[in-house]
């Protein structure tokens, strides 16, 4: 809805993260230890990953290059600590949101990057096609996280007789599995596929049973105290959800700055200046499309049919191809 009478934005003045960052001309990012297609480093020693790529979106946005990001691997039980200890900037590390982590570890959660749930990963010789079959078997899954809560509630509510057997963290989990010591293993479904598909050297011996039994909305956390940054973040997510709806990115940046499609020309900065409310240049959008790319691109080369996880859109393919995505009016 449009207004009559609109407020002229205030003057954006950098929060004590956005201005440590600009001075120490980089973004310090949070991530997992390993989980395939969001944050694990790959065979160059580089970062990659759907968590990752906000980082070096972000990083593109405010410091004009996606490579000034300081990677921090965490564990499940480090991420908060260091988030609240300012150890880190953004906190980009497969973790779902939730109300007692915004609200009660001093954190902003940004956005939504990835439209998850838990599921159980067995081995197909075990027969078994259901999760009401598990009776007797026993679970790895990892301490500390929502997925230990998920699963024992879960088994309790269905009233299947199965023992969750708790890990202090992730590798120590599935690998308890994969060497057998567990019957089942559970975690997100995307980290599932992930596992089975670089975990084993015969993933098709395994399957994901079809129960999907909690919501996991993940996405980048801030610490509170710099509405600045946690802004920053928030569009820049937004800005690359827009791009792939607008059908602009990596791939044909230079056309669509050359074109005349004014929503694209709002978008890149060409016909306003989308930058200036949040303290940034004018082009920021076109630097994060040209060095990161959009939602779409980083969907399929980190999960999607570019990748080895192959990954469906389902609920992560944009609103008006019937997912989820949705950004508000970058406007």
């Amino acid at each position: 809805m449009g207004c009559s009478l609109c407020l002229v934005s205030a003057t954006v003045q950098a929060g004590p993260v956005l201005d440590a960052i600009k001075k120490r001309d980089a973004v310090r990012c949070g991530v997992s230890s390993g989980v395939a297609g969001f944050s694990a480093v790959g065979s160059d020693g580089q970062w990659r990953g759907l968590d990752v790529a906000v980082c070096r979106a972000v990083a593109a946005a405010v410091l004009g290059s996606a490579q000034k990001v300081e990677f921090t691997p965490l564990s499940s039980q480090q991420r908060f600590a260091a988030l609240q200890a300012g150890q880190i900037d953004i906190l980009s590390r497969n973790t779902t949101w939730t109300l007692s982590r915004d609200a009660g570890l001093n954190a902003h959660f940004a956005a939504i990057t990835y439209y998850d749930g838990q599921g159980i990963l067995m081995h197909k010789r075990f027969g078994v096609k259901s999760a009401s079959e598990l009776n007797g078997a026993e679970i790895c899954v990892q301490s500390g996280t929502t997925n230990e809560k998920n699963l024992t509630t879960y088994l309790g509510t269905q009233g299947i007789k199965a023992k969750a057997i708790v890990y202090d963290n992730f590798e120590a989990a599935y690998k308890a599995f994969f060497s057998g010591r567990c019957q089942a293993f559970s975690t997100d479904v995307s980290a599932l596929i992930g596992l089975k598909s670089k975990q084993s050297d015969k993933p098709d011996d395994y399957v994901v049973l079809p129960e999907i039994f909690s919501k996991e909305p993940l996405g980048p956390a801030v610490q509170r105290g710099d509405d600045e940054f946690f802004a920053i973040v928030k569009w820049v997510v937004f800005a690359m959800i827009e791009a792939e709806e607008l059908g602009v990115g990596k791939a044909n940046i230079e056309q669509a700055l050359a074109g005349k499609n004014p929503a694209v020309q709002r978008l890149l900065g060409g016909a306003e200046d989308l930058g200036k409310p949040l303290g940034l240049p004018r082009d920021w959008v076109a630097t994060v499309l040209k060095q990161v790319g959009n939602y779409g691109e980083v969907f399929e080369a980190n999960l999607g049919q570019q990748s080895p996880l192959k990954l469906k859109r389902g609920l992560n393919a944009l609103w008006t191809q019937g997912g989820l995505m949705y950004a508000p009016p970058l406007r």
